[in-house]
C-alpha cells in the first residue's frame, strides 16, 4: 500500500444529528426531521426535507413549526451521537495511518489509495463503508490540502465522494465558491476582502500573498497557501494541548432575573471545573461573557492571584466578572466561562499569604468523587436551585464538548 503524502481527505457526515436519530429509528427516514437543542427551544440540526421547507439552523421551534408543521422534532442526545462518532473514527482508522478527529462528525485523514484502486475509487469505498457499517451517510473530499479537501466535501453533499489533485479542477471549484465557504472567513474578514474585490475562493488564491497576510494576518496567509495546494496545516492524530477551556451555552429561555443569571454562573463554573480536572490543569485567568437578546454583549475578566481549579476561589473571581458583563433589565440568552493561562495542577506554586484551605480541598474532592460514582450533578451548589428543570432533563447532563480528543474547540 503506497501513500501519497500530499493527498488529504476530509469526511463529513450529512445532517449528522438527524442521521444518528434515523439509525435508531428507521421511521424517521425520508421524513422532515429537526433536532432540538437545550430545553427544546431551537432547531440545532435539520434534515434536507426540513431545509427545503425553509427551516434554518438556530431557528426557534415556534417559527420552525409554522414553516414545517408536518415535521418531526426530537430532542438532542449527544451520548448517542458520540457512540456513532467513535464508530466512524474506528472505520476511518482502517483506511488511513493518520486520522484527525476534528469534530463529532468530521475527520481529516491522510488519503491512501487502496490496493488496485485510485484515490477517487478509494473515496467512494470509504463513503460506502461508513454508510454500510454505521448507517450514517457521509461526503468525502480528497485534495492536496485540508482546506481544499473540506471545500470539495462541502460541495459534493449529500453523499458525494470526489478526489482531485489537478489544479484545473481545483480552480473550477474555487471559482464557484464565495470566500465565506472557507472556515474562518466570515463577517468583517469577508468585508475586508470584499473591499479589495476578493469575493470568491479563486480571487483569494490568486491575490497577492503579502496583501492577504496584511488583511487577515498569518492565519489568512495559511489559507492562501492551502488554496494554492501547498499544505501548511498538518493532520493532527492527537489533539494539541489546550490553551483555554470553556463552558457555557444558550439558556434556552432568555432571562433578566439576576438570581437565574447567577445560577447559570454557578452551573457553568462547576462544569468548567470538571474540565480543568479532566485535563489536570488550573486556570490563571477567568472571563465571563454574556450575550443579550438585543444583540449586545458584556464581558468581565479577572486575573487570579494564584492559578486554581477550586470552586470557591473560581466563583469569587467569577462574581465580579458577571457584574461587569451584566446589563440590568436586559434579557440575557447565552453565557460562556473561559479559563485561560492554564498550567499543570501538579506542582502549582503555593501562595505566601493565602495558604490552601484543607477544608475546601476535602469538600471539593468529596463532591467530585460522589458525582463521579453516583451522577454528574448529584452534589452541586444550592445556588443552582432556580435551574431545577435543567437538571431534571437528562438531555442536559451531557454536552457535545464533553467528547474528548476532538481537535475542534
Amino acid at each position: 500500500m503506497s501513500a501519497n503524502p500530499q493527498a488529504v481527505g476530509h469526511l463529513d457526515a450529512d445532517c449528522f444529528y438527524v442521521s444518528a436519530e434515523r439509525v435508531r429509528d428507521g421511521f424517521l427516514k425520508e421524513k422532515a426531521v429537526g433536532v432540538l437543542g437545550n430545553q427544546g427551544a431551537c432547531v440545532i440540526a435539520k434534515s434536507y426535507e426540513m431545509k427545503a421547507a425553509g427551516v434554518k439552523t438556530g431557528e426557534p421551534i415556534w417559527e420552525a413549526l409554522v414553516k414545517c408543521p408536518e415535521g418531526i422534532y426530537v430532542k438532542r442526545d449527544f451520548r448517542w451521537y458520540e457512540v456513532l462518532s467513535r464508530l466512524m473514527l474506528d472505520v476511518m482508522r482502517e483506511f488511513s495511518p493518520r486520522v484527525e478527529y476534528y469534530s463529532i462528525d468530521e475527520f481529516f485523514f491522510q488519503a491512501v489509495p487502496l490496493p488496485g484502486k485510485t484515490l477517487q475509487e478509494t473515496a467512494v469505498v470509504i463513503r460506502d463503508r461508513i454508510n454500510e457499517q454505521i448507517g450514517v451517510p457521509v461526503s468525502v473530499g480528497i485534495a492536496r490540502s485540508r482546506t481544499l479537501a473540506k471545500l470539495i466535501s462541502d460541495t459534493v453533499k449529500p453523499f458525494g465522494a470526489i478526489a482531485t489533485l489537478e489544479r484545473e479542477a481545483e480552480e473550477e471549484l474555487l471559482a464557484e465558491n464565495p470566500v465565506t465557504e472557507i472556515t474562518g472567513i466570515a463577517g468583517r474578514r469577508a468585508a475586508r476582502l470584499g473591499h479589495w474585490g476578493i469575493r470568491t475562493c479563486l480571487d483569494l488564491a490568486r491575490a497577492d500573498r503579502t496583501l492577504i497576510r496584511e488583511l487577515l494576518t498569518a492565519s489568512g496567509e495559511a489559507l492562501w497557501w492551502e488554496l494554492n495546494g501547498d499544505p501548511v496545516r498538518p493532520i493532527l492524530p492527537q489533539r494539541p494541548r489546550h490553551k483555554a477551556l470553556s463552558r457555557g451555552g444558550s439558556f434556552g429561555e432568555a432571562t433578566d432575573d439576576p438570581v437565574v443569571l447567577y445560577a447559570w454562573l454557578v452551573r457553568n463554573t462547576e462544569r468548567l471545573i470538571e474540565e480543568l480536572h479532566y485535563h489536570g490543569v488550573i486556570a490563571g485567568r477567568l472571563s465571563v461573557w454574556v450575550s443579550y437578546k438585543d444583540g449586545t454583549s458584556g464581558l468581565g475578566q479577572a486575573n487570579l492571584a494564584l492559578p486554581t481549579d477550586r470552586f470557591d476561589l473560581l466563583l469569587d473571581a467569577a462574581r465580579p466578572c458577571l457584574r461587569k458583563a451584566w446589563r440590568p433589565r436586559a434579557r440575557a440568552e447565552r453565557m460562556q466561562l473561559i479559563a485561560e493561562r492554564l498550567g499543570p495542577r501538579d506542582g502549582a506554586p503555593l501562595g505566601l499569604f493565602d495558604p490552601p484551605s484543607v477544608q475546601a480541598e476535602v469538600l471539593a474532592r468529596v463532591k467530585r468523587e460522589i458525582n463521579s460514582h453516583h451522577g454528574r450533578f448529584l452534589v452541586r451548589s444550592a445556588a443552582t436551585l432556580p435551574l431545577a428543570p435543567i437538571y431534571g432533563d437528562s438531555a442536559n447532563g451531557y454536552d457535545i464538548c464533553d467528547i474528548r480528543g476532538k481537535s475542534c474547540f
